[in-house]
């Protein structure tokens, strides 16, 4: 009498048992990642443009190719270019503080104040505020 195998279960390979695959074929295996792959994006430039920044212990002004930035005592507004309808800025009443107002698309009005060392460094900030501002938001 000969015996049969069982119809299932396991048989018996007739070439005998093949190789498991190569780690870096098996499908979610492989070599682990480079370093690299986990390190941070490089950060991308900025546009090219003019910039603009007025700094003092509490508050600063930033004028650039992203928009107007203001922070007033740790907290921080930034509005893009296509956010904003119009910018404007002037002398305090001591004439050594710089007055910076954004006017919203929707109409909100967002103010900073900035206070420098002198008259002569809010001259300065003018004289470099205004063709930045000019560069961006040219008059139509």
């Amino acid at each position: 009498m000969t015996t049969q195998p069982p119809p299932y279960g396991d048989q018996p390979h007739p070439y005998g048992t093949p190789p498991p695959p190569p780690p870096s074929t098996a499908p979610g295996f492989g070599p682990p990642p480079p370093p690299s792959a986990f390190a941070a994006p490089p950060p991308q430039q900025a546009a090219e443009g003019p910039e603009f920044m007025a700094v003092d212990r509490h508050n600063s002004v930033v004028v650039d190719s992203a928009g107007v930035a203001f922070e007033d005592h740790g907290h921080s507004a930034e509005f893009p270019w296509h956010e904003i309808r119009s910018v404007h800025y002037k002398a305090g009443p001591s004439g050594k503080t710089l007055m910076m107002a954004v006017i919203h698309l929707d109409g909100r009005f967002y103010e900073c104040v900035v206070d420098a060392k002198s008259r002569d460094t809010l001259g300065r900030w003018f004289a470099q505020l205004a063709p930045v501002l000019g560069y961006y938001r040219p008059l139509v």
